[in-house]
């Protein structure tokens, strides 16, 4: 089947839906810029500090980090906040949450990004699931108390050239200790999810609503694979949107072996075409 006809049958499907749940992995933020961490070498481009010190993602992102060295530590997540803080997300964003808003039981977003871009651009804060947190919440590192709370006030200074914090670190409220990111790292015991859990829980309740659903998934591998199997347990049709794992799974829709701008782009201008727009 050829794209242009792939990108019908995506308009149909939108057209018979009363329900969008949007799914997006690490691919999604691609197309705004943010580096690709894929392998090693993908990673220590974006890092050459930690590349230097053959420091892999495994590492840097996990509290042991925290534990041994947080200057470094907080060096790679404070460059991560203030580049989330940045940049722009692309106009998918958007292609996205006006298919969903013409639906009657409108969007949910799932999402393994800690980015913040959804919320960003536009998506209401209540319909958004990030199972792997958000880097926009912090958390004690030694797990005194259960709160989460925002990291508004923290305002990161980095040396880039050696990936560390040289501005004060953020602090719990209640024991004055070292605040981490409210995020679920490699070998993290001590992730406080209940921010997340209260967000998958109106999740569901969403999906109990919702009676035509479709299932937009762009950017998400099969490295970690929490995103794809929530998009083919979902229920719905799915239209899954990856240039290099494009393949359906157990799941029924579209695969479109595409960028994810590119093909949410192309969706749209379909979609309009069969909807007289």
């Amino acid at each position: 089947m050829s794209l242009a006809r792939d990108y019908r049958r995506c308009a149909e499907l939108i057209a018979q839906a009363d329900g969008l749940l949007v799914t997006a992995g690490a691919g999604m933020g691609v197309d705004s810029g943010l580096p690709d961490y894929r392998g090693p070498q993908g990673f220590w481009r974006a890092y050459p500090a930690l590349g230097r010190a053959r420091i892999a993602f495994e590492r840097i992102a996990n509290p042991a980090a925290f534990e041994s060295d947080p200057g470094l530590a907080w060096g790679f997540y404070g460059h991560r906040l203030n580049l989330y803080r940045a940049t722009v997300p692309h106009d998918g964003f958007h292609i996205l949450r006006r298919i969903g808003e013409r639906l009657a039981e409108g969007c949910f977003v799932f999402t393994s990004n800690v980015d913040g871009h959804f919320a960003r651009a536009g998506f209401d804060g209540n319909r958004i699931a990030e199972c792997h947190g958000s880097i926009h919440h912090l958390q004690c590192l030694d797990g005194c108390s259960g709160e989460i709370w925002p990291a508004d006030d923290f305002h990161p200074q980095i040396d880039e050239e050696n990936c560390r914090l040289v501005s004060d670190f953020p602090r719990c409220p209640h024991c004055g200790g070292i605040a981490r990111p409210n995020i679920l790292m490699f070998g993290d015991w001590g992730w406080l999810g209940a921010r997340s859990e209260a967000q998958h829980r109106r999740l569901q309740n969403w999906l109990h609503k919702v009676e035509r659903l479709l299932v937009i998934e762009t950017g998400a591998g099969t490295n970690i694979p929490t995103v794809r199997l929530t998009s083919e347990s979902a229920g719905g049709w799915l239209i899954r949107i990856n240039p290099d794992e494009p393949g359906l799974g157990s799941a029924e829709g579209v695969s479109l072996p595409c960028g994810g701008l590119e093909a949410l782009r192309s969706i749209e201008a379909a979609w309009q075409e069969i909807s007289g727009e």
